[in-house]
């Protein structure tokens, strides 16, 4: 497998996180090409693409894609369309990232926008995927569609779900609930080839297997996101801080530890790395910029699974070809 590039100056824990999560990848046997300015410190003897610019935290995106020529994103985007790199990662700009990533692989063919696709943890089960999570803050209807379509391809060949459940977010259960966009999105995915859709679903079903891919617009999406984010760190904080209000419970603590700590592990976004951006020509992990080395590694992993699995591939065929590599046809 070529290297994956991983962007040494991306995140707020750059470049120290970063470089440590490259080299635990690097021991464990995944290729890895560092994208970083030269002579940067802590690299060994990882292969570097030297890069002198970094697009901030607080920079425009596409305007810091376009006048930073030499930015770590860039490059590192680049060394994917350029085949020296299979995938590319970075904890930086989200928007740049995603900037980088359209304008230098470009989309698929076929594909009106690109879309984030989120792992949301489900205790016992495979993750639901949520897209977009923040790509688009408008959409249209048909691209609803194809996310749905791009959604089950990644369901199918990352998480291992046969027959992905499509479900709309909207704001009630009933096929006339909804704005405009909603209420159209509805009427294309009930007659969608190769979507298993299964309507509408709330906020509530976020987190429960009442769907395995679930399609809302960008600015929607990122805010269930967060908000899932937010509410799962304040009950985890609650939950042990109750453990140890008092010395008398500590006993009850150690005996249930062996029981909590992998629903931890799994209800936490360190687990799952970072999201993918789907409908580029081309293996593109967006992680949270306060990603540590943990995260990183782990969203290394699923770049690297990502190219293994040819799930790019899968996708050109699913939205160029309409074949049934988006899943079968709902009964």
């Amino acid at each position: 497998m070529l290297p994956i590039a991983v962007d040494a100056m991306g995140g707020d824990r750059a470049p120290g996180e970063i470089l440590a999560a490259a080299h635990q990848a690097a021991a464990q046997g995944i290729p890895i090409v560092l994208v970083g300015p030269s002579g940067l410190d802590g690299i060994g003897e990882l292969p570097l693409i030297e890069a002198s610019e970094v697009i901030e935290m607080d920079d425009d995106p596409a305007q810091g894609v376009r006048r930073k020529k030499d930015s770590t994103l860039v490059r590192a985007a680049e060394a994917v369309r350029d085949g020296r790199a299979s995938a590319m990662i970075s904890a930086g700009n989200t928007g740049a990232t995603m900037a980088s990533a359209l304008l230098r692989m470009g989309r698929i063919k076929g594909v009106s926008r690109p879309a984030i696709a989120t792992p949301l943890p489900i205790p016992g089960h495979a993750p639901n995927i949520l897209l977009d999570a923040g790509a688009n803050a408008e959409v249209q209807a048909e691209w609803l569609v194809q996310f749905a379509q791009m959604g089950s391809v990644y369901a199918r060949h990352r998480f291992g779900v046969e027959r992905p459940k499509v479900g709309l977010l909207s704001i009630g259960e009933e096929p006339g609930k909804g704005d405009t966009l909603r209420k159209e999105a509805y009427e294309l995915l009930a007659v969608a080839p190769n979507i298993d859709f299964v309507g509408n679903v709330e906020g509530r079903d976020m987190l429960l297997k009442t769907a395995d891919v679930i399609v809302t617009d960008g600015f929607t999406g990122n805010v269930v996101l967060k908000t899932l984010e937010g509410g799962v760190k304040v009950v985890m904080k609650a939950i042990l801080e109750a453990f140890t209000s008092d010395p008398a419970y500590e006993p009850h603590f150690q005996a249930l530890l062996p029981a909590l700590l992998p629903l931890v592990e799994q209800m936490s976004p360190d687990t799952y790395g970072g999201a993918v951006l789907l409908g580029v020509d081309g293996v593109c992990v967006i992680s949270h910029g306060s990603s540590n080395a943990t995260a990183m590694l782990n969203g290394i992993k699923v770049a690297q699974e990502m190219v293994e699995r040819g799930v790019v591939a899968e996708l050109r065929a699913a939205i160029g070809a309409g074949t049934d590599s988006a899943g079968p046809t709902a009964d």
